[in-house]
Order: C-alpha cells, then structure tokens, then sequence
C-alpha cells in the first residue's frame, strides 16, 4: 500500500494523466487544495449567512450542484484540472456543511462527529483495499476506484471540519492558533515522508485531512470579524480572492494538460 506517495517528483513523469482520472500530487497539487479548501469554507458562510439562505437551503443547493459536477467528473476518461476542482471545491463546501448540520442542526457534539467519521474513513479504506487490493492514488481509472476515491475526499473534508472545529471552538484555540497548529502538523507529515521513511499513502491522506482545519482557520481568520478573533476582510472579499488563485492555478494547470489530452 506505499505506492501513493505525498508528492510526485520522485516519480517518473511517464505515469500517464490520461489513464489516471485523478491529478498527480505536486507542490501545485497542495497550493490548490489549501486555497480550494479556504475558499469552500468563507463561500459556505456566504451563502448561509450573507445571503440569507441559511444551513438547510445552503446545503440541499450545494449537494445539488456537487451531484451534477460528480456526474461530469465521473463522465471524464482522464484527468481535466477544471473539472476535477470544480468537484473538489464543491465537495469541500458539502463536506462542511455535513459537520455544521451535525453540530448545529441535530445538537451532535463534535468530539462524536470527529470519531464517526474518523470510522467512516476508516470504513472507506478498509472496503477499498478488500476490493481492489491497493488504495495507491495513481492508478484511478476505474469507475469502482473513483467512487472509493470521492468517497474518501468526502469523509476527510466532513472529519476535518470536526476536528478543525473541535480544536478551535470546543478547546478555545482560536483561529490563529488552530492554523498554526495544523500547519505544524503538516510540517511534521512532510517531513516524516521525506527524511525518516513515513509511508507516502498515510502521509497524502493525513495532509489531506489536516489541510481542511488548516485552510478553514486561514479563511476564518480572514474573514471572521475583529471581536472574534479575525481580521475582518469579510467573506465577499476572501472567497472573490481564493477564487483568483484556484482559477489561476487551474488555467497553468489546464494549459500544461492541453498538449498530453490533445496526443
């Protein structure tokens, strides 16, 4: 089960995108995750909060959309940069709103949250390997492994919610301090992969989960107000320049993938 690595370059550029549905893991790879991950969360507030469409609204229009973008990513026969952040971003915004409903909605403490989807993840891993014997992140290219592969992104964005919120507001970290917290725990990841021998696999799916509290505390740090700890940018303004970098990095990205789509 090592051959999901936490970064690609070490690996041979020969793997081919147009087998693998899902992006090779690259600098770039985590710098649009992050911003994918911020942007989800100031844009749920948004919706929920600024435009009044509250929790239950936002999330039936939100699993919505994520639906008909699963469906067009499910309907790709390789990697398409658009496509596949376009589902992630979604997936990030439903993922949080999964746990805000949990938590909000139906009174679920989050220390129960964090555990049952720590289970559910766990659940996901375990029937992934029974079936297809690997969980590697490279070799995607059955609809099977993609449904396992989605299913996963879900429960690690649902679980990082709890865990992000647990930290921050149940042990009274504070947005600041959660983000520097996670970001250490990121550091740590990196480098038990690169210096002492950490399994690529383990290491690619805990950055992916600690990248959520660590990129939901950067953009409530942004946007939250003064008297509550942030810097008052406000959502508009954050979720309108996360979506700049994401539509930045995707359009290199795109244009990289061009040439390789076209052959």
């Amino acid at each position: 089960m090592s051959d999901a690595t936490f970064t690609d370059i070490d690996r041979p550029l020969a793997q081919s995108a147009r087998i693998n549905r899902v992006p090779e893991v690259t600098p770039g790879f985590w710098l649009i995750k992050l911003t994918a991950v911020t942007m989800g969360e100031t844009a749920a507030d948004l919706l929920a909060v600024n435009l009044g469409l509250g929790l239950g609204k936002t999330t039936l229009l939100m699993t919505a959309i994520l639906i008909a973008a699963m469906i067009w990513q499910f309907r790709q026969r390789a990697y398409v940069p658009a496509v596949y952040w376009i589902a992630v971003v979604l997936i990030s915004v439903v993922g949080t709103l999964i746990t805000d409903n949990m938590t909000d909605a139906f009174g679920i403490p989050l220390i129960d949250s964090t555990i049952g989807f720590t289970l559910a993840l766990a659940a996901t891993f375990a029937v992934w390997y029974a079936v297809e014997r690997t969980l590697s992140i490279h070799e995607v290219f059955t609809f099977r492994r993609e449904a396992f592969y989605w299913l996963a992104i879900l429960f690690t964005f649902a679980l990082g919610t709890a865990v992000g919120d647990l930290i921050s507001e149940a042990f009274g970290v504070g947005f600041a301090g959660t983000g520097v917290l996670f970001g250490l725990i990121i550091a740590s990841l990196a480098l038990g992969y690169f210096a002492l021998g950490l399994d690529g696999m383990w290491a690619f799916w805990l950055c992916y989960i600690f990248t959520r509290p660590l990129g939901a505390s950067i953009g409530d740090f942004l946007a939250q107000p003064t008297e509550f700890g942030g810097l008052g940018l406000g959502t508009v303004i954050t979720s309108f320049v996360f979506l700049i970098v994401i539509a930045s990095t995707v359009f290199v990205m795109t244009t990289k993938a061009a040439p390789e789509l076209a052959e």
